[in-house]
């Protein structure tokens, strides 16, 4: 397959969850024509023939290009290429697979079974564009490439194929992903970037502690990225006004008791600071992250994650209200991290159910918001457009046991 025409890895992240639930011993009556064209080799005839070996023997090379560990295993066992797997029912291979991790096997069908088959399709993709196809960055040696291309010690050659730049092309960073929720079809938009690059949305939230503490500027979470944003600086890059951070301590000096801290679930609005340049016009600070004594962990419950949604939709309906009287344009979009999956250790799964579950809410009650969702690394991203293409009543997949 030429560079120039390289698979979407979506397309074949789609093909390969269709082998998962029909395993391989039923690839004679699979529709794959992603799979099938990856798998045709020169002269071999056109692409749409059936060619059922060769796509079990790309998908094989494929796990086994992922290096072996609960990553290669738990691969194995979820499209039965395993020893003994192959007539397994999808259930049985599922809940093996969930062994090799450790977890229930509704967590892993949430969680890493997503993790998993995105890897086989990452590596397939690898293949396509005629690059060897490499097992997730680990700090383990990488199985030997093929004779001739990389010397023993990863010397010269070897560093020279590494560093030659990938085929692939970029992933879009925003998605429109249609959604029926409160009995009609609309559509949510995903970012897939850091939350300092977002433009034109009236509301972000930002997830906090429930001191209000924001973090120091030069951090990474979203609510360092936003304070860092939200600040204003000379031509020099000097500091010259906190905003984000003086706006918030102003709220919590007047409605939060001294040294105390609020309820989890509090919601605390400030403007954006220098992101109003950007067209963000409020930041809503949603307390959902408990602080654990003696240690720097925090404990996040998913209701509180849920309470805070709920709150952030009626923040917006009363700031609307004011800015009707005020002659002001009403706020219409909205922008949701997923709230305690950072240090707040909730599974990113978890997280966007909680999400989920008050905006749901709100939108069968007619709320109708320009809904937007953010998430930094791609495999969150696919995970939430999985879970958001699921909502519409019909599970993308079957749940198993």
């Amino acid at each position: 397959m030429s560079p120039t025409q390289l698979p979407d890895h979506g397309a074949v992240l789609a093909e390969v969850r269709e082998v998962r639930r029909a395993g391989i011993i039923r690839l004679r009556e699979l529709r794959l024509p992603v799979l099938t064209g990856m798998s045709a080799g020169p002269g071999e005839g056109s692409p749409g023939e059936p060619r059922f070996p060769a796509v079990e023997r790309l998908l094989r090379t494929a796990v086994a290009a992922i290096g072996g560990g609960t990553l290669q295993e738990a691969a194995e066992f979820s499209l039965g290429l395993a020893q003994g797997t192959r007539d397994w029912p999808p259930a049985d291979r599922r809940r093996r697979a969930a062994q090799v991790y450790g977890v229930s096997v509704e967590r892993f069908r949430k969680n890493q079974e997503l993790m998993v088959l995105g890897q086989v399709a990452e590596q397939l993709v690898r293949l396509a564009s005629g690059a060897p196809a490499q097992p997730p960055a680990t700090g383990a040696a990488a199985p030997a490439a093929d004779a001739g291309t990389a010397s023993a010690d990863g010397s010269a050659s070897a560093l020279t194929s590494a560093s030659e730049p990938s085929a692939r092309p970029l992933a879009p960073s925003h998605h429109r992903i249609p959604v029926r929720a409160g009995g009609h079809g609309r559509h949510v938009t995903l970012h897939v970037h850091a939350v300092d690059l977002l433009r034109d949305i009236d509301v972000v939230v930002s997830p906090s502690n429930t001191h209000l503490a924001l973090p120091e500027p030069y951090k990474s979470s979203v609510a360092a990225s936003l304070r860092r944003a939200g600040a204003v600086r000379d031509p020099a890059g000097r500091l010259v006004e906190d905003s984000v951070r003086d706006e918030l301590r102003s709220w919590s000096d007047r409605f939060a008791a001294p040294g105390l801290s609020v309820a989890p679930g509090t919601v605390a609005p400030t403007g954006a600071g220098a992101l109003a340049w950007q067209g963000i016009r409020r930041i809503f600070h949603a307390a959902v992250a408990v602080p654990r004594p003696g240690t720097n962990d925090y404990d996040v419950q998913p209701a509180d994650v849920t309470r805070a949604v709920t709150r952030v939709f009626a923040l917006l309906a009363e700031e609307n209200g004011r800015s009707a009287d005020a002659g002001l344009p009403p706020l219409r979009s909205l922008c949701l991290p997923l709230l305690g999956a950072g240090r707040g250790g909730l599974t990113p799964a978890v997280s966007f159910a909680a999400v989920w579950a008050a905006v749901e809410a709100e939108l069968a009650r007619g709320g109708d918001w320009d809904l937007h969702f953010l998430v930094r690394r791609p495999e969150r991203a696919l995970l939430v457009a999985e879970l958001l293409a699921s909502i519409d009543g019909a599970p993308a997949e079957e749940p198993g046991p």
